[in-house]
């Protein structure tokens, strides 16, 4: 621990992308013309997406501060009232150390030990992550461990994979220890596609090197000689911080030949993927690893039997092998005891949509979603109505507000028709078409498909044109059954899980909101007033206060009004943007 002050810069991509470089340089700049004796950091993201950018200063005599939606221009009044007037600057304060804050239940709900480093070191300092156990587990396991030992402790532990499968781990890692092979390879996936997760690019840039240990610890275990970690290269931050802790923990011993004097030696290669969601697939991932065409091939035989170049491969996700260093440190039984009896430990979300808080959260399994979203999300935007959430990507389902209270497992969200998936958790309010969001995600299955075998080539593309003739107001009353066929022959005939898992939104869909199609195929409505072919604009005379905001926003002119007076809109100029919907400060604007 620094004896200096300190302030801290929350700069993970989130926090970049809101302007956290440009905030660190003006901190380093008003600390430099104050001649302060003060150290500045950077760290990786804390979960707070929602409040970026973020800054924490730690000053002797005070608590710790946690600032948030700190712009360049709040720097200068931030160093004159923390750093040198020692007075905390409360109308941005985010977490104070020892004191309750309106935000502070965002990280009192949850449970880390995926995310217990993330946003607290530095991820581009080895020295860091040792200081907090880092490599600790590793040492245990080459000095006092055998791979058999290793291998029945994760077994014990129940951690099942966390990229949506939900496999035990230890199952997996002894079918590949087992499988006869020259050499072995152990692969990281990190090809992180889902729309609206990014739970392993968080780990990944704030915390590379507890993937590289768990990696490593299993190597050991199922006796692997190489290692890949397969990201895609649309996370440059991710890739550049993983590389650095590669070279690190090589040049310290803990990676390549003879580690840590044990005898046993790995390598790990970073490789870097185009983006292709299929390549999430493990038998896609192994062949865009051997620069083939990312495609799925059948199965068996198992990537553990027959993996890259035709070796015996084991691949488990980001936060699968993060988990890994802290059961090993902590033993199986104090994992085993988090969690339900079928789903064990954790697992780490990515709030998005229409939550109040929307960023990076990690819960005991079992812990409900109306915990998750309420609890730790703070509820809906703007105190709108909840609607549903969206959970386990596009191969996931979409669940009702009568379905809050379902547990976050293995077994519960199959039950309700969703998947756990690799942890995407997208929220909707009122103002969502379930029918459109249904053929947002369809639509992205359907560009994502490898298109190597006719269920999930055409049967998705047939099922969207199905759903966009719906939101058009052309669909007919026996649409309806016509999905939920095709969504049964893609599930049963597809060759991988894309097709297999594609028609889940659509399914349900269609069992928790089959009024909102009728309504479409029916009345030729559109409930939430989103679907632009079937919906008008109007404007409400009595709540309309005539400040003439929508009229000086509408792109087309259609709408015109004297001030402090009713405004209309001309529908035949109307090319329904919604830009009067947003801008209306009164709600007076409706659909019809």
């Amino acid at each position: 621990m620094s004896a200096k002050d300190r302030v801290i810069v929350g700069l993970a991509t989130c926090g970049i992308a809101a302007g956290g470089v440009e905030v660190m340089e003006e901190i380093k700049k008003e600390i430099r013309n104050r001649s302060l004796d003060v150290e500045v950091n950077e760290t990786g993201c804390i979960g707070y997406c929602f409040a970026e950018v973020l800054v924490e200063i730690d000053k002797k005599g005070m608590p710790k501060v946690i600032y948030g939606e700190v712009k360049p221009s709040d720097v200068a009044a931030l160093v004159e009232s923390h750093l040198l007037n020692g007075e905390i600057l409360k109308d941005k304060a985010l977490l104070i150390e020892g004191r309750k804050t309106p935000e502070a239940d965002f990280l009192k709900k949850q449970k880390r030990i995926v995310l217990a480093r993330c946003g607290l070191i530095n991820p581009e300092s080895i020295d860091d992550y040792i200081s907090t156990g880092g490599y600790e587990a590793l040492k245990k396991v080459l000095t006092s461990m055998t791979p058999e030992q290793v291998r029945a402790e994760v077994l014990a532990s129940g951690l099942r994979g966390r990229g949506g499968a939900g496999f035990p781990t230890g199952q997996k890692w002894d079918f590949c220890a087992k499988a006869e092979g020259k050499d072995k390879y152990i692969v990281c996936n990190a090809d992180e596609g889902d729309p609206g997760a990014f739970m392993d690019r968080s780990v990944l840039e704030g915390d590379p090197h507890a993937v590289i240990e768990g990696m490593v610890i299993g190597g050991y275990a199922i006796g692997a000689t190489h290692g890949y970690i397969y990201c895609r290269a649309e996370y440059p931050l991710a890739v550049r911080r993983l590389r650095k802790a590669i070279a690190d923990a090589t040049s310290r011993g803990f990676l390549g030949e003879n580690i840590l004097g044990s005898g046993y030696s790995l390598d790990i290669a970073v490789k870097e993927g185009a983006g292709a969601f299929v390549c999430g697939e493990e038998t896609a991932l192994i062949a865009s690893i051997e620069g083939r065409r990312g495609m799925p091939r059948p199965r068996p035989p198992f990537p553990a039997q027959k993996g890259i170049w035709g070796m015996p491969t084991n691949i488990n996700n980001v936060e699968t092998f993060a988990n890994v260093p802290w059961i090993i440190r902590n033993g199986a039984k104090k994992f085993a005891k988090i969690g339900t009896s079928g789903s064990k430990g954790t697992k780490v979300f990515c709030l998005t949509g229409k939550v109040r808080r929307g960023g990076l959260a990690e819960v005991e399994m079992g812990t409900t979603l109306r915990e998750v979203i309420f609890g730790v999300g703070g509820g809906i935007k703007e105190g709108r109505k909840f609607k549903a959430v969206q959970i386990g990507g596009p191969s996931g389902g979409c669940l009702p507000e009568s379905l809050l209270d379902t547990p976050v497992d293995y077994d519960s969200l199959p039950a309700a028709g969703a998947i756990m998936g690799s942890g995407g958790m997208v929220v909707v309010d009122d103002t969502t078409c379930m029918v459109d969001l249904a053929r947002y995600f369809l639509t992205f299955t359907q560009m994502e498909s490898c298109g190597k075998c006719v269920p999930c080539r055409l049967g998705t593309k047939r099922m969207l044109e199905i759903l966009t003739r719906i939101c058009k107001g052309e669909g007919k009353p026996d649409d309806i059954d016509l999905l939920g066929k095709l969504a049964l022959d893609i599930k049963e005939g597809s060759l991988c899980q894309l097709g297999g898992t594609a028609p889940n939104p659509v399914l349900t869909t269609l069992r928790y909101f089959k009024d909102e199609y009728l309504a479409h195929i029916l009345d030729r409505r559109c409930p939430a007033g989103l679907c632009v072919d079937l919906v008008t604009f109007h404007i409400d005379a009595e709540k309309c206060t005539g400040c003439g905001v929508c009229m000086k926003n509408c792109p087309s002119g259609a709408i015109s009004g004297e001030r402090k007076k009713p405004h209309i809109i001309d529908q035949d100029k109307c090319i329904k943007c919604r830009e009067c919907v947003r801008r209306c400060r009164f709600d007076a604007v409706y659909t019809v």
